[in-house]
């Protein structure tokens, strides 16, 4: 039986990737929220927001298990930017609940 050690560095950079993809997704949801008139119900935007999230914690937890901790920069990157558009989207929909 061969183990492929090249596998969790794979993983690792795909859901990397994806937590990226994920966290700008939600960010791009809000921001589209400024674009149209308040509704009294949820829209497509909030739907995909919050799928979005859902499906980012598990992401999250498979890139930090497959994490090659020997590199702690490496492995910040990704995490750094995703949790920057997290808090970019959380405070803009703050904002768009409360302000607008």
């Amino acid at each position: 039986m061969c183990q492929n050690s090249a596998m969790p560095t794979q993983v690792n950079r795909v859901s990397g990737i994806i937590i990226i993809v994920l966290s700008l997704t939600a960010l791009l949801a809000v921001l589209s929220g400024y674009t149209h008139p308040l509704l009294p119900d949820e829209g497509t935007a909030a739907h995909i927001f919050q799928l979005s999230i859902v499906a980012l914690a598990p992401m999250a937890l498979l890139f930090l298990v497959t994490a090659d901790w020997r590199k702690p920069w490496r492995s910040a990157r990704p995490l750094a930017l995703s949790g920057a558009a997290l808090v970019f989207a959380f405070g803009a929909l703050y904002y768009l609940e409360h302000y607008r």
